[in-house]
């Protein structure tokens, strides 16, 4: 019972800074998501917890999924397209992973995501906030 109702507060919580978080910390957001369902697809499978591995990595994808579909590749169309790339790279090791029941790819996957969230989170505010507002603008 204590379980189902925390996951019922966090679940509340979170659509609660979703529904004022600006555009760059619903990324954030995405990445530390992100990187808890790895960690946690990795204990499902040290653990040998098939169906919540499965579980976690199709979170894992479907939160890649969404950081793919929030690339703008009309600025700097290169990056975006290596990006998207490199996305999708991360979506074959997690399936390599799902399948073989290693590990190894996730922590690839988290190798190649760590240096991306950080550089998101070192982005200045004043870059944060004009970009927001481009984004705010594009919206209305």
């Amino acid at each position: 019972m204590y379980g189902r109702n925390m996951k019922a507060y966090r679940k509340t919580n979170l659509e609660a800074e979703l529904s004022v978080a600006s555009p760059h910390r619903v990324i954030q957001m995405l990445f530390e998501g992100l990187i808890e369902r790895l960690a946690q697809a990795k204990g499902a499978i040290a653990r040998g917890d098939l169906e919540y591995k499965s579980d976690r990595i199709s979170k894992a994808v479907g939160i890649i999924n969404g950081l793919q579909l929030s690339l703008d590749r009309t600025k700097n169309p290169e990056l975006g397209e290596r990006m998207y790339a490199l996305y999708d790279f991360m979506k074959e090791l997690l399936g390599k992973s799902s399948l073989s029941l290693d590990v190894g790819p996730i922590d690839e996957v988290v190798k190649l995501l760590l240096p991306i969230k950080q550089a998101w989170d070192k982005i200045p505010d004043d870059i944060k906030e004009q970009t927001n507002a481009e984004i705010m603008a594009k919206r209305s």
